[in-house]
């Protein structure tokens, strides 16, 4: 059975109802990394630096039919890996591109991006980096990237369904209208990524750029991410700053707790909402190397005017095969142009279509010939 692992999917499964019981938010990697140091860089930090990648097949909202299962089945990963492997390997096999596909007979397109139709925003498997595996932890895998009990966000206060994503951002937040370039997702004006893959907390999106790479200097990390070339800098052993600007992906502040990086941010601004919370939103995530080849990630995210308890999930980042390349995405780019001209060319047809029939039931003027009557 194939599986979403989209996060505009995770957002909709915020929407059925949520049980009252979670678990402890992640707090550390399992005792059994514990015993791994880290390289050291030349001025004697724990070496987090490199390519990385995040991208799973494990969903960050977990599937209600795995109720309070935070480990996968054997035999349920062995199905998802090997339905990944079949998509992949379809997927690569030479096809004519002259061939006719009728809608929904392309057996390369998942299901997840069937609803195009075949049109733009159609992916098949050869444009996507959806993961190959499911996540595991410490060689656990796992059913969701949440670690609650239910594997999803708990209550909130107010009883709402919180979006994922704020308004104004991209990727299942406030798409706007196509009346203007500033009514546009953020993510469709590359100004930031159009998933969560920044944060914080950090997630795969399940479409593709799932990328990172990690830079330390003594006195701060900067996490490049590849989707929309986001940029997050990292200040060590910094305070919060105090003068009320709320910068992209908030305000990040660092310190080594051992060989963990632990990294506070407020100041999150009102368009990268996390489920509703932002104006007293606190998420602290954690960074450790537990072996050669892989990045053990944490958050917790805490609002005591949303949630009655901090909450989080947790995963491990795998090196990347490969360099990261710029994602060449600018505002003003020519696709958003096209868009609006789209709109704007709709938009006259419709009116002279509505004008149409009121034209015909117009009758003729009695004289015909010259004008003024005259034969």
């Amino acid at each position: 059975m194939r599986r979403a692992v989209l996060l505009a999917l995770s957002t909709a499964l915020v929407a059925a109802p949520l049980a009252m019981a979670q678990a402890a938010p992640a707090a550390a990697p399992a005792k059994a990394a514990a015993a791994y140091h880290a390289p050291r860089t030349p001025f004697g930090q724990p070496d987090l630096s490199g390519n990385w990648s995040n991208a799973t097949l494990t969903p960050m909202i977990r599937n209600p039919k795995y109720g309070a299962q935070l480990v996968m089945p054997p035999a349920a990963v062995k199905a998802e890996e090997a339905e990944m492997a079949r998509e992949f390997k379809e997927g690569d096999m030479p096809t004519d591109p002259n061939a006719p596909v009728q809608k929904g007979e392309d057996k390369n397109v998942r299901p997840e991006f069937a609803a195009a139709g075949g049109d733009v925003g159609g992916y098949n498997i050869g444009w996507l980096d959806p993961g190959r595996a499911v996540m595991r932890v410490n060689g656990e895998p796992r059913t969701s990237l949440i670690t609650t009990e239910t594997g999803r966000p708990p209550p909130r206060k107010d009883g709402e369904q919180a979006s994922l994503f704020g308004r104004g951002r991209g990727g299942g937040g406030r798409m706007g209208s196509f009346d203007s370039y500033e009514t546009r997702s953020l993510g469709e004006r590359c100004i930031i990524g159009f998933g969560r893959n920044a944060g914080p907390p950090m997630f795969p999106n399940g479409f593709y750029n799932n990328d990172y790479q990690i830079l330390q200097t003594p006195d701060a990390v900067v996490i490049e991410v590849e989707m929309v070339h986001d940029m997050r800098i990292v200040r060590l052993n910094a305070k919060h700053r105090t003068d009320g600007v709320r910068p992209w992906f908030g305000d990040s502040i660092g310190w080594w707790d051992g060989d963990t990086l632990v990294v506070e941010t407020t100041n999150v601004p009102k368009e990268e909402a996390f489920f509703g919370a932002w104006k007293d939103l606190k998420v602290t995530e954690r960074f450790r190397r537990v072996a050669p080849d892989r990045l053990y990630y944490s958050f917790q995210v805490e609002d005591p005017s949303v949630w009655d308890k901090p909450w989080g999930g947790e995963y491990e980042f795998h090196p990347l095969k490969g360099e990261l390349y710029e994602y060449a995405c600018h505002e003003g780019n020519y696709a958003l142009p096209d868009m609006l001209q789209g709109a704007r060319r709709q938009e006259a047809e419709a009116a002279a279509k509505a004008q149409a029939p009121a034209a015909a039931a117009t009758p003729a003027k009695a004289g015909g010939g010259r004008p003024g009557g005259a034969n």
